[in-house]
């Protein structure tokens, strides 16, 4: 089993959240969070005064997976975010040790 933690731009989260739905998975943790790469922020003019924004609104996805729809996982998540542009996220995937489903007490790839 595998944990894919992908950062993507927000707008694009339907568009993830569908290819997803269209491969079978079943469940996905999202968490609105900021940060920053390579774009390293940018600034804005606000009321005539100018600031910088250095942390950018992203979305972070967290999906367990089994091993045999890894692959699937990644290719859906990396086709359906990209814009080309830079700032379009990253995908990181961990080793998953254990899971368990708390209502049923199902372990392993079952309680995916």
């Amino acid at each position: 089993m595998k944990l894919v933690v992908a950062i993507i731009k927000p707008f694009k989260l339907d568009d993830v959240r569908e290819a997803l739905h269209d491969i079978d998975v079943q469940g996905m943790t999202v968490t609105e969070s900021k940060g920053f790469g390579r774009q390293k922020g940018h600034t804005e003019i606000y009321r005539g005064a100018e600031y910088a924004i250095e942390f950018l609104p992203k979305i972070r996805l967290e999906i367990a997976v089994s091993d045999d729809k890894l692959d699937s996982v990644v290719e859906a998540i990396s086709s359906s975010a990209k814009t080309g542009k830079i700032g379009d996220g990253k995908i990181f995937v961990m080793p998953l040790e254990q899971t368990v489903r708390i209502r049923t007490e199902e372990t392993g790839d079952i309680a995916l």
